[in-house]
């Protein structure tokens, strides 16, 4: 996917930050309130590992942008795929072994996960459509 340096609205790192905030401003209230500190540890490790796998498929994209088509989707799906497998390890290592809290864990974990690949592929989607309409 060949890039030309045209990026419509704000980049993916921009979304990522502003999605933050605003969960987490969202988040902070029940979070605080009701929460002990076992919870909020367990959402706040779950919003962690979110972001790492995020930032992972960030530097994919970068790393697959100047590549053909095939190269691209391959890096980018395949990413996906693995980030996901990698995500659902460090889980159950974090529920099992950790015995952090599970269903904190895993809605903040969850929650952010769709946010930042709905985030993903809306981004990639319009790269895609700036880079055919400059060709």
């Amino acid at each position: 996917m060949k890039n030309d340096g045209n990026n419509e609205g704000p980049g993916l790192l921009l979304q990522i930050v502003i999605a933050s905030v605003v969960v987490g401003g969202l988040a902070a209230y029940p979070l605080l309130t009701y929460g002990t500190q076992e919870i909020i540890n367990a959402a706040v490790i779950g919003f962690g590992l979110s972001v790492v796998n995020v930032l992972m498929g960030y530097a994919a994209l970068r790393l697959s942008e100047q590549r053909s088509y095939v190269i691209f989707v391959q890096i980018v799906l395949g990413g996906i795929a693995v980030r996901l497998f990698l995500m659902a390890g460090v889980l159950l290592v974090l529920i099992w072994l950790v015995k952090l809290h599970a269903l904190a864990l895993v809605t903040s974990l969850f929650v952010m996960y769709v946010i930042f690949l709905a985030l993903e592929v809306l981004y990639i989607h319009n790269r895609w459509q700036t880079n055919v309409r400059s060709s």
